[in-house]
């Protein structure tokens, strides 16, 4: 009788009985997702593709900060149009991919004409994208006295990585790509702890203090100069569902943070709630409400940010 050491490695394992297990998983898979998975037959955007282009496209962007080491400004431009087509190549492919998987009738002519259409409003938008990010820095410089300079924040802070991922997937989540907006943000996702969806809407000079564990669904909308710090959620509450077990998606869900807002660490507000201007919510808050402009909003509590405390509100009243 043969020892285990005459047999083929695979007899060991029953390779051949594991191979068949797979393959009717597979089978079975695809006939209970066959309307939302795996569509293509060409494969899927590759997110190890899709790193190194983010990694191109941050040097296009920040050259000397975020770029290889013998980048200066002597060669920078330079740099940057060798690297940017070079980038937007690897990208279109990555975008062709993501089209040929959603398509239903394999059409190459109107998949390449689609894919060429988003790479070039998306190179278009490049400059006003690094503006925006000019800000993003300003912003968490002003508002972070640990910071020493403005490259520092570039260069250190994981807030900086995740926006930039954030801004470049937004646009092209807008233009038509949402996988491989996906993708991106969730590259980031898995360096930096922070999770903001590419649908969301933030506007200028966004600042994540720390970020660690900060949360950003879908829908949420935020304004101009918000402030977050780190475990924050803008999350949404239990969804309907057209079915049992079949949610109803892209439904507006999430919060609307407008402008000034400062929201401070392990806050959870969930729903389609609006959060007043120049409003602050204080640590560990669960708010599943609006709230109006200028407001307070502590664990205990609701008050408007131009009134005294309640202890002293009431020893003044006392005394009147």
């Amino acid at each position: 009788m043969p020892s285990n050491d005459d047999l083929p490695p695979g007899a060991l394992w029953n390779v051949e009985q594991v191979l068949t297990g797979l393959r009717a998983a597979r089978h079975q898979w695809r006939g209970a997702h066959w309307r939302n998975a795996e569509i293509g037959a060409e494969g899927f955007p590759s997110r190890r593709t899709l790193e190194e282009v983010m990694m191109i496209l941050c040097g296009v962007l920040f050259p000397l900060r975020l770029g290889p080491s013998y980048v200066r400004r002597g060669n920078e431009d330079a740099f940057v149009a060798e690297t940017l087509e070079n980038g937007l190549g690897h990208l279109y492919g990555q975008l062709r991919r993501e089209l040929t998987y959603s398509s239903t009738d394999g059409d190459g002519e109107r998949i390449d004409a689609e894919a060429r259409r988003i790479i070039s409003h998306f190179a278009a938008a490049l400059p006003e994208l690094r503006g925006l990010l000019d800000k993003d820095v300003e912003a968490a410089f002003a508002g972070d006295p640990a910071a020493a300079s403005v490259d520092e924040v570039l260069l250190c802070y994981p807030c900086m990585l995740a926006i930039i991922h954030y801004r470049l997937a937004n646009r092209l989540h807008g233009l038509g790509a949402p996988l491989v907006a996906r993708i991106i943000t969730e590259i980031a996702h898995s360096r930096t702890g922070i999770d903001i969806h590419p649908g969301a809407q933030i506007g200028e000079r966004f600042f994540i203090d720390h970020g660690t564990g900060v949360v950003i669904g879908e829908t949420a909308v935020i304004g101009h100069r918000v402030r977050l710090y780190q475990a924050v959620t803008l999350g949404a509450l239990s969804l309907p569902a057209d079915h049992p077990g079949d949610l109803r998606r892209h439904l507006a869900r999430h919060p609307i943070i407008e402008d000034d807002v400062v929201i401070y660490p392990g806050a959870t507000l969930l729903g389609r709630i609006t959060v007043g201007r120049g409003s602050t919510i204080g640590g560990n808050v669960w708010l599943t409400e609006s709230v109006p402009p200028g407001s307070f909003v502590d664990q205990g509590e609701l008050r408007r940010k131009d009134l005294p405390p309640p202890a002293l509100f009431a020893a003044t009243r006392g005394a009147a």
